[in-house]
């Protein structure tokens, strides 16, 4: 039931739209102390295990789904860091 709220093409377009955002991230740092790699390594990170649970089995007791919804909500929260970091320095 759940699971339906992330598709593989929903889950290609907040990847690709992730990647895009980390990119237009770099180029527009305006200086050494903006540049957030770490924060763009987690995205990675989260993208890719997004991606694995979904490639994941589904007879996991409801917790394969509620962690891909966690993984969806980290990194939404982690793009809003970014956003906010840029906006303050």
């Amino acid at each position: 039931m759940l699971e339906s709220k992330i598709t593989r093409r929903n889950l290609a377009v907040a990847a690709a739209t992730g990647a895009a955002a980390v990119g237009l991230l770099g180029a527009s740092a305006k200086s050494a102390d903006a540049y957030q790699g770490n924060m763009e390594r987690a995205m990675s990170s989260l993208y890719q295990a997004l991606g694995a649970l979904r490639e994941a089995t589904a007879n996991k007791g409801g917790h394969r789904v509620r962690a891909m919804n966690l993984v969806a909500q980290a990194i939404s929260e982690t793009q809003a860091g970014i956003e906010f970091a840029d906006e303050h320095d």
